[in-house]
């Protein structure tokens, strides 16, 4: 008799997220804001990146602009139709713009961006019917974990008189 019980096991959504979370502590470590994001098709991760604006120096290099771009060349194709976007902080304005422009069908992400949010909280970009594609959106998937992230890299640069 296995020992696996609904207690201890993870929903796939949990899985993929914290390889999202994997790659916003990798942005951490590297003085970025801790944002990751993977792209998983058809069961596998197809991408995978965090935040390298200030490592590149480029204000479009969020995690989601570079997974995307990764999963286009993964698949030889700018559709990226079945596939989902796990991305730890809510997309911004312009990576929900390339959401749509890529036709991910559906973005499963960790914490609200109270500031920035383009999916659910400050805009409805990925769902705007006004559009020629939409996006169904899933939020809070181990969302105290990617805010806590976040709070504590804001924290600590507030402490270093940064951001």
């Amino acid at each position: 008799m296995s020992d696996i019980t609904p207690a201890n096991v993870l929903h796939p959504h949990d899985i993929w997220m914290k390889r999202a979370l994997d790659q916003a502590v990798a942005a951490y470590d590297q003085g970025e804001v801790p944002v990751g994001a993977v792209i998983v098709h058809n069961g596998r991760i197809i991408a995978e990146a965090c935040n390298q604006r200030e490592t590149l120096n480029d204000p479009t290099a969020h995690a989601e602009m570079i997974a995307i771009t990764q999963a286009a060349q993964s698949l030889q194709s700018w559709r990226l139709i079945d596939c989902t976007l796990y991305v730890t902080l809510e997309p911004c304005p312009m990576c929900a713009g390339a959401i749509v422009q890529s036709r991910i069908p559906f973005v499963v992400y960790g914490t609200a961006d109270p500031k920035g949010g383009a999916c659910d909280t400050l805009f409805n970009i990925t769902s705007d019917i006004r559009l020629n594609h939409q996006a169904a959106v899933l939020g809070g998937v181990m969302m105290e974990d990617c805010k806590a992230l976040l709070q504590q890299f804001f924290r600590e640069q507030r402490a270093l008189g940064k951001k």
